[in-house]
């Protein structure tokens, strides 16, 4: 009997005792849908990440400054940061300094408590992508300019919700007051987030960093956002950033208590490799389904030898070698579980569309993100993989049957009842 007669006869047993088959394949189809879906999901996940970073940029560098705390005034200066950018031009293509200028805007008699006002620079503002480096656009007029924050003019730059909400979407050259002196409105920023709400991400107002400063009453700016040149260089440029503050603070424990230094690219990396292990335990939770469905086709494959005890003898008297004999019951397990395996893979896909479309827009919206998606599409890759596993499975968990069935003496065979 050759393959392709083994393969007829596997699935003419299949179609025999259908219950029985659609049972024995039942956790190899849990196993390899539970497979897809977690992979599919996790790819969903990790592909909204990538959107918000490439959003943001992988090229951000941030850059924390303290002091020691020990009662003494040494520390950065904006100049002194202003410079050292300036002498690699090679790894870094801009700094802005960021100040927190607390909270609260009025408008005629409308106070605002909760707008959020910052203090940056031009740097800010990158015109070769028209966005914000923190990936906002301009809906409106125009970003901060260096003639602005030299000279400390009272100009700003407010989100969608202040604008609707204190000018009913008219802002621009009209003045509010922050900290009590007039600010002329000469931007507006693109809606953030997909409901606009009071004190959320639109709710900002950007001034010169002095100008914040002098609202919050800081002596320095605590925090620079650095752009590395290239995501090849984001690692050159944290050298570079660390170089220059252990000449400031020489002291061995001066990091993490004087400064820190953090980069975009690292945390993606840290939160993809997060995500790498928990999808490894998850996928290895579900292959306990394949382990089971595992042990279900060794089960009835016992079954089968002992019910086909005659049949077998009769092969053998016929001149069917051994080889012969265990290859029919290895196609058999490895078609019963490649069945189970595309089952597994159909069911897979259909209940990984359905999550990602009925739990994605919830989680997209429940982030308050804008231009980002979930697609919990499963890949080839997955699918490839989950099929492969599910015919080893069934490879693996047959062969006790099929060699204790290539081994039955066919005298003995023959007078089983």
């Amino acid at each position: 009997m050759n393959v392709t007669q083994s393969f007829k006869l596997a699935i003419k047993s299949l179609r025999t005792s259908k219950l029985r088959a659609l049972l024995t394949m039942l956790g190899i189809i849990i196993g390899v849908a539970a497979v897809i879906v977690i992979i599919s999901l996790g790819n969903g996940l990790t592909g909204m990440v990538e959107q918000q970073v490439e959003k943001v940029g992988v090229t951000q560098i941030y850059a924390y400054s303290w002091g020691m705390g020990d009662g003494t005034a040494k520390n950065v200066t904006p100049e002194e940061m202003y410079a050292m950018v300036g002498e690699h031009p090679e790894v870094f293509t801009g700094i802005t300094p960021w100040v927190g200028g607390g909270s609260g805007v009025r408008q005629g008699s409308t106070e605002f408590q909760k707008t959020n006002i910052y203090g940056v620079s031009e740097a800010m503002y990158r015109p070769e992508t028209g966005t914000t480096l923190d990936g906002d656009t301009l809906a409106k007029g125009r970003y901060l300019q260096y003639v602005d924050v030299a000279l400390r003019q009272n100009v700003c730059v407010i989100g969608a919700y202040l604008e609707r909400e204190a000018f009913q979407g008219d802002a621009l050259g009209k003045t509010l007051s922050i900290g009590g002196v007039p600010y002329t409105v000469v931007g507006v920023l693109a809606q953030n987030s997909d409901t606009m709400s009071e004190g959320g991400g639109d709710d900002r107002a950007y001034i010169p960093y002095q100008n914040a400063m002098a609202l919050s009453g800081s002596r320095y700016v605590s925090l620079y956002q650095i752009t590395a040149a290239s995501r090849d260089t984001v690692a050159e440029a944290k050298a570079v950033l660390m170089n220059f503050f252990q000449t400031v603070f020489p002291e061995e424990d001066a990091y993490y208590n004087a400064y820190y230094i953090e980069t975009m690219l690292d945390q993606v990396n840290m939160i993809n490799s997060m995500m790498g292990v928990a999808m490894a335990v998850l996928v290895a939770i579900a292959a306990i389904s394949l382990l089971v469905g595992g042990i279900g086709i060794m089960n009835i494959m016992l079954v089968s030898v002992t019910e086909r005890t005659r049949e077998i003898g009769i092969r053998k008297s016929l001149g069917a070698k051994r080889k012969d004999i265990r290859r029919q019951f290895l196609i058999e397990a490895g078609t019963t579980s490649a069945i189970g395996g595309l089952m597994g893979i159909l069911l897979g896909c259909l209940m990984a569309m359905g999550i990602g479309s009925l739990f994605g827009g919830m989680l997209v919206s429940s982030l308050g993100a804008t231009g980002i998606t979930f697609n919990a599409t499963p890949t080839l890759s997955a699918v490839a993989v989950s099929f492969g596993v599910s015919v080893g499975i069934g490879m693996l968990f047959g062969y006790l049957p099929a060699n204790k069935a290539a081994g039955l003496n066919p005298i003995d065979a023959l007078r089983y009842e």
